[in-house]
């Protein structure tokens, strides 16, 4: 299997984004894992990068509830921007949350692929990769 070149955490819970990052690593199938704390950071870097594929993640896990720009912000632009990007991403929204509501809107969203509650198992790590 040919590995992810860059998978994308937008998350700012430390301890998460820190198991996470281990998991990833384990499965050996993620070149590079950028960490963006909020979704602002995150948006911005996607804008600056947006026909420069090469440094563009193919797999973008989003957190709802961040400061300065949370999820569902950074998803309503992200819908904006995307027309306009040069490669495509897939999104899994990783929350906490089990509200229904929250699963809901999330699968309303043509950008989002999934929904996962929080913790991300390496397995299911390993299931999203191999689904690209």
């Amino acid at each position: 299997m040919t590995p992810i070149r860059t998978l994308t955490l937008i998350d700012d819970d430390d301890i998460f984004v820190f198991l996470t990052k281990k998991a990833i690593e384990q499965t050996k199938l993620v070149d590079l894992i950028k960490v963006f704390e909020n979704g602002l950071d995150a948006l911005n870097f996607l804008k600056e990068n947006k026909h420069n594929v090469d440094v563009l993640p193919e797999i973008i896990l989003l957190d709802l509830s961040m400061p300065i720009m949370n999820g569902w912000q950074f998803l309503e632009e992200y819908a904006k921007l995307n027309p306009t990007i040069g490669k495509k991403i897939t999104i899994y929204i990783c929350s906490s949350s089990i509200s229904h509501d929250d699963i809901t809107r999330a699968k309303a969203i043509n950008e989002v692929s999934d929904y996962i509650i929080k913790p991300i198992t390496k397995d299911k790590l390993i299931d999203l990769i191999k689904k690209l």
